[in-house]
């Protein structure tokens, strides 16, 4: 959007520069096609929180974190993906870990990736290992 403003006004001075001169001259201006900033599309965010077991080990967990990375490459429907571990210094997370964010342009696609087959291999995956897990789905806005 930044953008966009930047060149109507950068076209709107050359025309002012241009007024001064009284002979006439025709000005050819240029419509830019913008790219759409992801941000102006809806975007349906999963929010998934978990804690491990005690007993799952250091490989156990990377195990689960590498076939969850794994679903953004394996389900076409995940616009988005990011995770990182928990290191707020509030100490309010109530045990929870880690934190997954899968982003779908549609509940259509969030419907495809819950039974998907990719999916439910990693719920495999983690089912063992998981202690316990929150999950929120929100529309950004």
């Amino acid at each position: 959007m930044y953008k966009f403003f930047s060149i109507v006004l950068l076209s709107m001075l050359a025309i002012a520069c241009q007024s001064g001169n009284k002979s006439e001259e025709i000005v050819e201006t240029e419509t830019v096609e913008m790219e759409q900033n992801v941000n102006d599309e809806p975007m349906l965010r999963h929010v998934v929180l978990l804690s491990f077991k005690e007993e799952s080990t250091e490989e156990d967990i990377k195990k689960v974190e590498n076939a969850f990375i794994a679903l953004k490459d394996k389900i076409p429907q995940i616009k988005d993906f990011e995770w990182g571990t928990n290191n707020s210094p509030e100490g309010l997370n109530k045990g929870l870990t880690h934190c997954f964010l899968v982003t779908f342009g549609s509940e259509a696609d969030r419907e495809v990736y819950l039974p998907h087959p990719e999916h439910q291999a990693f719920v495999e995956v983690l089912s063992p290992h998981m202690k316990d897990v929150t999950v929120v789905d929100y529309w950004a806005k």
